[in-house]
């Protein structure tokens, strides 16, 4: 069953340019996304990429001054503003990137407990990621790092949200504490969550998600399965996603020349052209995306959706 599905959306921001004029800034555009009961999709992409802004769209608070467009749906029904602050905390949980979310003022117990919980009930999901009772008395300062984010997770379990949104839940934390982490994400999904992991690290989505969604420039460029990464990424679609592949340290540590580009720059071309090396006139024109060998991808390009081929052009470009 679908939880969330995202089709052609974006957003943008309006601003003040030179002489007051107002504008419009488009920093997402083309992003789809769907994530089933019981799933893992990991948001993939580098910084500016868009994944945050998402998650904000979905929970909805981006700021005042932006406008979306597009299509999101919870469990089948169109996410309007208002049909986002019921599910806020209940039916779509965060856990943020930041232990800086949790008040500094609060014991961390109430603050899991919230309105809606009682005390018992704090104190065995608290139990089950290893925070013993006296931890609920203490105050986020007195947390050490792996302990605090056991309380972010805690406090999304306890809102028994169908959509759990985990945003860079592994930044800055140890090998041990990270792979905890994603056990926590494996574990929601595995009792029936739909749980999109938002990450810039391609190899700790690998060992826990079901799906891949490359994000890049605001834009979804290729859907994967996590088993397309075996064999060299031999299942790979876009020219992007292999390159990213092949940039890992365990695979060819091959670096892809140029950058992602800014925000607002749209033209009608494939947004990866500049970079690609299997680019023809064909990428000029606005990319559709489509299904192909059961994922989805935005390249037509027939030559580089075959992986004997894509490889030795990357290897003549080198």
């Amino acid at each position: 069953m679908s939880v969330l599905s995202v089709k052609d959306f974006s957003i943008n921001f309006l601003r003040y340019g030179r002489g007051f004029k107002r504008e419009r800034l488009c920093v997402i555009s083309s992003l789809e996304v769907e994530i089933n009961a019981g799933e893992i999709a990991a948001i993939v992409g580098s910084s500016g990429s868009g994944k945050s802004l998402l998650a904000h769209a979905i929970l909805g608070i981006l700021p005042q001054n932006a406008s979306v467009t597009g299509e999101l749906f919870y469990c089948g029904e169109r996410l309007t503003p208002k049909r986002q602050a019921e599910l806020r905390g209940s039916g779509i949980a965060l856990i943020p990137q930041s232990v800086s979310f949790l008040d500094p003022l609060m014991k961390v117990g109430e603050q899991v407990k919230g309105e809606h919980h009682g005390l018992a009930e704090v104190e065995r999901v608290f139990k089950r990621y290893g925070l013993e009772p006296e931890v609920m008395n203490m105050y986020p300062f007195e947390l050490s790092g792996g302990m605090a984010r056991r309380v972010l997770v805690a406090a999304a379990v306890i809102s028994r949200a169908r959509l759990i949104i985990a945003d860079e839940p592994t930044p800055g934390l140890s090998e041990t504490l990270a792979r905890e982490a994603l056990s926590h994400l494996r574990e929601l999904a595995d009792q029936g969550a739909a749980v999109m992991l938002i990450t810039h690290d391609l190899r700790m989505a690998l060992e826990v998600s079901d799906k891949i969604a490359i994000f890049y420039g605001g834009i979804t460029l290729e859907t994967a399965r996590r088993e397309d990464f075996n064999h060299g990424g031999a299942g790979l679609r876009h020219p992007y996603t292999r390159a990213l592949w092949r940039a890992m340290p365990q695979n060819e540590f091959e670096a892809l020349s140029g950058y992602q580009p800014y925000a607002g720059i749209v033209n009608d071309s494939c947004i990866f052209y500049p970079r690609c090396a299997m680019r023809t006139s064909q990428c000029r024109a606005a990319i559709p995306m489509r299904e192909l060998r059961g994922g989805l991808v935005r390249c037509t390009n027939e030559e580089s959706l075959h992986d004997e081929k894509i490889g030795e052009k990357l290897d003549e470009k080198g």
